[in-house]
């Protein structure tokens, strides 16, 4: 599964909207059915609205109904693989925090970095009803 999911952040990698900073970052997102959900990064000239690849993927997902996340892949140009951002980790926390954070660089597929969420944001906020 961890191959056919980084190959999915992998291919959707290629539908970034990256105008700016031309770093193109793709996602996947493993439902506990089975399911994978992808999104790309999408930029915006007002940085601060632009949107991670992980959020972009989990959003679509959370919207679509699904939840139980076994995993994300996260694939990007760069030595190592992009690790996500701090709101990425913070969403992942809250909706993910079970899954597994696979990360690899899109010039060579087969070596991944595996990490968990609570590993990426120990102690991570969370509100308790």
């Amino acid at each position: 599964m961890r191959t056919r999911l980084i190959a999915a952040a992998a291919e959707v990698r290629l539908a970034a909207v990256a105008p700016y900073s031309k770093f193109r970052v793709g996602a996947a997102l493993l439902a506990r059915g089975g399911e994978i959900v992808t999104g790309a990064n999408v930029e915006s000239a007002s940085y601060g609205l632009t949107c991670c690849a992980e959020r972009v993927a989990l959003f679509a997902a959370l919207t679509g109904g699904k939840r139980g996340f076994v995993a994300v892949a996260v694939v990007a140009r760069a030595p190592g693989g992009a690790m996500p951002c701090g709101a990425c980790r913070q969403l992942l926390a809250e909706y993910a925090p079970g899954a597994k954070v696979w990360v690899a660089d899109s010039r060579s597929l087969t070596k991944v970095r595996t990490f968990t969420v609570e590993r990426l944001l120990p102690g991570a906020f969370k509100i308790v009803p």
